[in-house]
C-alpha cells in the first residue's frame, strides 16, 4: 500500500512537471536580459524569473545593501556587503533549492569516497525554496521574486539587536528596482527596494534618520558570480606577514599535520613577464572612487588610496595598482569593481574595508571601502580646537584644513589597505609610523610656546605596509615561494617592526605593553606627558577665538569635549603598562631563540600608576573658569548632541560632571579586574613591581587623606567617583580572591580611617553603607557615573 502511494505521487508530480509551459511561451511578452543567469522581469506582475540553464554546479552568491539607513549606531549603510557563499541550484521535482555549501570542513583528496564522508558528515545550509514556473528539458525557470524581495540582508534583525523596535516586512510597499538590474558574462545582479514596517514605537536612531519611522525603505542587491578560474595560488598564512587568515579544517591531511590550512586573503597578481625586474601586471588591481565625492576630499582620497603603488613597485610591478573615478554607467555594486564609497550618516562613526572573497580559497575578488563623510568635519573640529584661530573676522584656517585632508588621505590608504587583505597594525605608532594600519593620533607639536599641525598625519605608506605587500603580492616564479616568504619574514624582523593587531589590542584590560590604538610616540609613558601639556595649552587658549563669527556661545562646548578628553587614548595605552608584558607573534623557528614574553619594569610600571591617579585629580580634570563663564546653555535654534558632556545641572554646561566622567574612565582603565589579577600575580614574582594593596591605598590617599589637595569645585565628585571605582573593583566577577581580600583591606583601612574622623561630613553615612557592605557584600547605594561622549573614530 506504501510503494502504491509513492507510484501515484511520482506520477502526480511528473504529470504536473510535463504540464509545465515553455520557457519561451511562458515569458513571451517578458523584458529579458542574457548572461550569467538569464532573467526576465514581468511588468505587468513586477516578478524577476531566472533561468537556470546549469543545475548543481557551484557559484558564489552575494548581497549587499545599495542604500542604507544613515545611522552609525544601527549599522546598515550604504554599500554595506553580506556573506559570500558558495551555493548551487539544485531541482527536487516542481522546485529548485538553492543550496549553500559547507567550506570550512573539508578532505582535499583525490579518494572520493573520503570527500562524500565530509559532505555526508557536516551540514549545508538550504537558504531558499523556489517554485518551477517553466521548463525546456534540463533547463528551468523559476519565480526569484520572494526571496528578492526577502530580508536576507537581515535587517529585522538589526534593528531588534540595537533596540530600535520590532520590524516586519511589507512586500506591497517593496518591489523589483528594474534599472540597477543587470546580467553580464560572469556575473548577474539583482536588485530590490523593500520596506519594513513598524510593529511597536520605533527607536530614536531609527526617528533621527527615517522621514516617517514607521516605515523603512532600502535597497538590496543580489550578486550571482561565476567561480573564478583555477589559476589562483593560495598563500601560506604567517602571524607576522600582516595579514588576515583565512583557514579550513583538512580531514585528509597525514596524522602528524595539523588540519586547519591557513591562507592569507588576498587579490590575484602576477607579472606579464615575470622574468623582468619591472614588470606590468596581467590584471592591474584597480580600485573606483565615488564620483559623488566633493573636492578637495576626493583628490585627498586619490592620493592616499594611491600611496600604495608604491608598495607594489618595490616588489618589481609598473602601476600595478591604480585608483580611478568610477564611470557614470558603472554600479558600485557590480562585483567587476573595487570602490571606494563615501557614506553618509546622520552621526559620525567608522570606516570600513570589506571584501566579497572566495570561500574556497580565499581569493579577493572585490575591495568595497566604505568611507563615513562626516570623519573628516571631527578632524577639522580637532584641528581649530587645539588652536583656536578665529582672532579676526578674515582669520584664515588652512592649516587646520590640511591637517584634516592629511588624516582623510590616511583613512584612504587604511581602508584600501584592508580590501587588500591586510590587518591592522596598532604598533606602528610606537614604530615612527611604520605604517598607515595603525589608528593614528594627530602628531601636535610645542613649538616656541604654540601648538603646531604640521606633522599632525604622515604621508605616504610605511615599511610595515611595504613588507606586508611584499608578503602577500611578490612574484616568486623564479625562486621557491616557502623560501621567499621565510626570507620575507626575516627580513621584517632584522628592520625590528612591531607589529600588534585587533586580538592584542581592542580590549582596553589587554596585556600587550606595545600596540595601542589611537596613541602616539614611541614611549606611552613620556608620550602622555607630552599630550597632557598639549592639552593644558589648548585648554588655556579656548575661548572666544575658538568659534567663527555668528556662531553662538554655546558652540565652544562642541570643540571643547575633544579637547578635555585629548588624553583619553593616551591614557589607554598608559594603562596597559601597569601589569603588561612585552611580546611578538613568535613562531617556533630553527637556529632562533625563544624570546617569550617580558614583563614591563617595575619603574615604568609605577610611573604609569602614577599618570593614570593624576588623570583623576581636579588639578589635572579643572576648566577654566572664564572658559565655563563663557559656555552658555545651548543657543535657541542649535541642538544639544550626544557629543556634548552628559551633566546634572539642566541645560548650563556642567564641569563637574565632565570631570567625573573622565575621571571614571581612567578608573576603569586602571582598576580592570584582568590588570590587577596580572599585577598581583606578577608582583609575587618580582618584588620591585607594585602591589594591590598600594595601588588603592593610593587612590584613598589622593582624593581622601590628603587635605590640602586643590578643589576647584571638583573634589567632593571625585571623592566618591573614586570610592565607588574601588568598590566596583572589590565587587567584579573576574576578580582573584586573594586580589579582592588585598582591596577589601584597603576598603577596611579607609573605613577605619573616616570612623576616627568626628566631624568628617561623609562619616555618619558612609559608616553605615560600610557596615551593610561588610555584611552582605553589596554596597547599599550605586552610584551611576556620567558616561563620557563618544570618542572613537576621532
Amino acid at each position: 500500500m506504501i510503494r502504491l502511494f509513492i507510484v501515484l505521487l511520482g506520477v502526480i508530480a511528473w504529470q504536473a512537471m510535463a504540464t509545465l509551459p515553455a520557457i519561451g511561451e511562458f515569458t513571451r511578452s517578458m523584458h529579458h536580459q542574457d548572461g550569467f543567469i538569464p532573467f526576465y522581469y514581468d511588468n505587468s506582475a513586477d516578478k524577476v524569473y531566472l533561468k537556470l540553464t546549469s543545475l548543481d554546479k557551484e557559484l558564489l552568491f552575494q548581497t549587499s545593501l545599495p542604500r542604507g539607513l544613515g545611522s552609525n549606531d544601527i549599522g546598515l549603510d550604504r554599500g554595506q556587503l553580506g556573506d559570500t557563499r558558495l551555493v548551487k541550484f539544485s531541482r527536487f521535482g516542481n522546485k529548485v533549492l538553492l543550496r549553500q555549501m559547507n567550506t570550512r570542513y573539508r578532505a582535499v583528496s583525490e579518494n572520493r569516497a573520503e570527500q562524500q564522508s565530509i559532505e555526508e558528515a557536516f551540514a549545508h545550509s538550504v537558504i531558499a525554496g523556489f517554485s518551477v514556473v517553466a521548463a525546456d528539458d534540463a533547463t528551468v525557470l523559476i519565480d526569484y521574486t520572494p526571496y528578492l524581495l526577502s530580508d536576507v540582508h537581515g535587517v529585522s534583525k538589526r534593528l531588534q539587536e540595537t533596540r530600535q523596535g520590532a520590524f516586519t516586512l511589507d512586500s506591497a510597499r517593496s518591489g523589483v528596482v528594474l534599472e540597477r538590474s543587470k546580467a553580464f558574462v560572469s556575473n548577474s545582479e539583482l536588485e530590490a527596494l523593500v520596506t519594513f514596517a513598524a510593529k511597536d514605537k520605533p527607536g530614536e536612531y531609527v526617528q533621527q534618520v527615517a522621514p516617517d519611522a514607521n516605515s523603512l525603505s532600502v535597497h538590496m542587491h543580489h550578486s550571482f558570480i561565476e567561480l573564478p578560474d583555477a589559476g589562483y595560488q593560495p598563500r601560506a598564512f604567517h602571524p607576522y606577514s600582516g595579514f588576515w587568515k583565512f583557514s579550513y579544517f583538512d580531514y585528509a591531511t597525514a596524522i602528524a599535520e595539523p588540519m586547519e590550512q591557513k591562507y592569507i586573503i588576498r587579490h590575484r597578481l602576477a607579472k606579464k613577464d615575470p622574468n623582468a625586474q619591472q614588470s606590468v601586471a596581467v590584471e592591474p588591481i584597480i580600485y573606483y572612487l565615488d564620483p559623488g565625492i566633493p573636492e578637495p576630499v576626493l583628490s585627498a582620497l586619490k592620493e592616499g588610496a594611491s600611496w600604495w603603488n608604491e608598495a607594489f613597485s618595490a616588489i618589481g610591478y609598473k602601476d600595478a595598482f591604480q585608483v580611478k573615478v568610477l564611470p557614470e554607467d558603472a554600479d558600485p555594486m557590480d562585483v567587476r569593481y573595487n570602490v571606494i564609497q563615501w557614506v553618509h550618516r546622520a552621526t559620525r562613526g567608522w570606516s570600513y574595508g570589506a571584501s566579497v572573497v572566495d570561500p574556497r580559497t580565499g581569493e579577493l575578488i572585490k575591495g568595497h571601502v566604505t568611507l563615513g563623510s562626516l570623519r573628516v568635519r571631527q578632524d577639522y573640529l580637532i584641528a581649530l580646537g587645539l588652536t583656536s584661530p578665529f582672532t579676526g573676522n578674515d582669520a584664515a584656517t588652512d592649516s587646520q584644513l590640511e591637517m584634516a585632508l592629511a588624516r582623510i588621505r590616511q583613512l584612504s590608504a587604511h581602508e584600501v589597505g584592508h580590501t587588500l587583505g591586510i590587518a591592522h597594525n596598532f604598533a606602528a605608532s610606537e614604530n615612527n609610523r611604520a605604517s598607515v594600519m595603525d589608528y593614528p593620533h594627530p602628531l601636535i607639536e610645542l613649538k616656541n610656546g604654540e601648538l603646531s599641525l604640521e606633522q599632525a598625519y604622515d604621508s605616504g605608506i610605511g615599511e610595515w605596509d611595504k613588507h606586508a605587500v611584499a608578503y602577500g603580492y611578490q612574484d616568486f616564479s623564479n625562486t621557491s615561494e616557502k623560501a621567499g616568504l621565510a626570507q620575507q619574514i626575516q627580513w621584517a624582523k632584522q628592520q625590528q617592526l612591531d607589529y600588534k593587531t585587533d586580538a592584542d589590542t581592542r580590549a582596553s584590560f589587554e596585556a600587550s605593553g606595545s600596540g595601542h590604538m589611537w596613541d602616539v610616540g614611541n614611549d606611552p609613558v613620556s608620550a602622555f606627558e607630552d599630550i597632557s601639556a598639549i592639552r593644558e595649552l589648548a585648554l588655556e587658549q579656548l575661548g572666544i577665538n575658538t568659534i567663527r563669527e555668528g556662531q553662538g556661545l554655546s558652540a565652544i562646548e562642541d570643540v571643547l569635549v575633544p579637547i578635555y578628553l585629548l588624553h583619553r587614548y593616551q591614557l589607554a595605552a598608559v594603562a596597559k603598562q601597569i601589569g603588561g608584558v612585552h611580546y611578538e607573534y613568535e613562531v617556533k623557528a630553527s637556529g632562533e631563540s625563544a624570546s617569550g614574553q617580558r614583563v614591563i619594569d617595575g619603574e615604568t610600571q609605577k610611573k604609569a600608576i602614577k599618570q593614570m591617579l593624576a588623570a583623576t585629580s581636579a588639578s589635572y580634570l579643572r576648566i577654566p573658569d572664564e572658559l565655563v563663564t563663557l559656555i552658555t546653555p545651548t543657543i535657541f535654534g542649535d541642538d544639544i548632541t550626544r557629543e556634548h558632556f552628559n551633566g546634572r545641572m539642566g541645560r548650563t554646561f556642567d564641569p563637574v560632571s565632565a570631570a567625573e566622567a573622565a575621571a571614571a574612565y581612567s578608573f576603569s582603565l586602571l582598576l580592570a579586574p584582568e590588570r590587577l589579577n596580572r599585577l598581583s600575580w606578577q608582583r609575587h614574582q618580582r618584588k620591585e613591581l607594585p602591589d594591590i594593596t598600594n595601588l588603592i591605598d593610593r587612590i584613598f590617599d589622593l582624593h581622601w587623606y590628603q587635605q590640602n589637595q586643590a578643589d576647584y569645585g571638583l573634589n567632593e565628585r571625585l571623592q566618591l567617583v573614586a570610592l565607588n571605582a574601588v568598590i566596583d573593583a572589590a565587587s567584579a566577577e573576574k576578580l582573584a580572591p586573594e586580589v579582592r581580600l588585598a582591596i577589601n583591606a584597603s576598603l577596611k583601612k579607609f573605613a577605619n580611617w573616616l570612623s576616627s574622623k568626628s566631624r568628617h561630613p561623609a562619616k555618619g553615612v558612609l559608616s553605615g553603607y560600610f557596615e551593610q557592605y561588610w555584611q552582605s557584600g553589596n554596597w547599599p547605594v550605586k552610584f551611576e557615573v556620567k558616561p563620557l561622549p563618544p570618542g572613537s573614530p576621532i
